[in-house]
């Protein structure tokens, strides 16, 4: 382990003070710590296999000392990358799913908005996802809980909707699961000076979605279930 560096505290960012998310569609520019926002860019270039923490410490411009002390290694930088994006995917989907009151349709398609915002707005760090093949088993467990949480709120709502008639599938975590996968997978084709900005991406996806479910009613953009 790296001796310590004067003026640095120990942290990542998963650690870091959370920013406050008052509206769960607006996404101001992601900041993170320049030793992590190297890593991405080198992650994204070059894959995590093919980056080594030197290529990180020459394009962040500090010391290995510095990343080593403050992330342990290039493992620690991945799992701060992956930890802190699906935290804030988390965050926005709670908020979304509280502000339907209850409403399931309304809830279904602010949950599926609020992914498909997030995969767009942060695909930077939402597009890492493809790297948890290389994370340690005690980190890969840790990093699967969040995952899952998210995949239980998308199903709990997809179980209220079978019993109340609105929609009609034949097996809820099938289709949980499925719908996850096409969310998560619009960060690997997602660029930001495409045709299409995230606000009418996300809006497809929840016509999709709700296609998907068998939806017998659809909610209004925005609003209450009609």
């Amino acid at each position: 382990m790296a001796a310590k560096v004067p003026g640095e505290a120990k942290q990542n960012a998963t650690s870091d003070p959370e920013v406050r998310i008052d509206d769960w569609r607006a996404f101001a520019p992601l900041e993170l710590h320049p030793i992590l926002a190297a890593a991405v860019e080198e992650f994204r270039e070059h894959g995590y296999h093919g980056t080594s923490v030197r290529d990180v410490a020459r394009r962040a411009g500090v010391s290995l000392p510095m990343i080593y002390y403050r992330f342990d290694n290039k493992q620690g930088l991945l799992v701060a990358l992956l930890e802190g994006a699906m935290s804030e995917v988390l965050r926005r989907a709670r908020l979304a799913d509280a502000e339907a009151e209850g409403r399931v349709l309304d809830r279904f398609a602010h949950v599926v908005e609020c992914i498909v915002l997030h995969m767009t707005h942060r695909e930077a760090t939402a597009g890492l996802d493809a790297e948890l093949r290389y994370l340690e088993p005690a980190n890969r467990k840790k990093y699967a809980a969040l995952r899952k949480e998210l995949e239980e709120l998308l199903l709990e709502i997809v179980e209220e909707g079978v019993a109340q008639g609105l929609f009609e599938v034949d097996s809820a975590p099938d289709t949980t699961r499925a719908l996850l996968g096409m969310c998560q997978a619009v960060s690997g084709w997602y660029r930001t000076d495409g045709s299409l900005p995230p606000a009418e991406i996300a809006d497809r996806y929840v016509a999709i979605s709700l296609r998907t479910v068998g939806a017998r009613v659809r909610p209004a953009p925005h609003g209450r279930a009609k």
